[in-house]
């Protein structure tokens, strides 16, 4: 069985109906029982959600970022996940970008 990284990039003011979209997809992946799922916020960048740059500045409370939402899984999981919330990310008024590449697991160890 193969494993894959599924990778959404996207602003961390995005929503998918009254909810965040990266908290949106991470209880719906928690719920359809992904494996694992992380949520990174960036300091700084642009892409299809936003054609200026944007960036994280200490005095600044609120601000517009770049987040990016990583799901490990295997490979026929992501793609149904994937199916499940892509009708939602092609309906937001914004751009995001999704891709998915194979990756090899050297460790995967349950807490206790």
């Amino acid at each position: 069985m193969s494993n894959s990284i599924l990778k959404i990039y996207a602003s961390n003011t995005d929503k998918i109906g009254n909810e965040l979209l990266y908290e949106h997809i991470v209880y719906l992946a928690k719920a359809k029982g992904i494996s694992g799922v992380t949520v990174y916020r960036g300091i700084m960048g642009y892409g299809m959600s936003s054609t200026h740059v944007t960036s994280t500045r200490f005095w600044e409370l609120t601000e517009k970022l770049p987040v990016m939402i990583e799901i490990i899984d295997l490979t026929d999981k992501l793609e149904e996940f994937y199916k499940l919330i892509e009708s939602d990310l092609k309906g937001m008024p914004k751009g995001c970008l999704v891709s998915m590449d194979a990756v090899e697991i050297k460790l995967q160890k349950k807490g206790g």
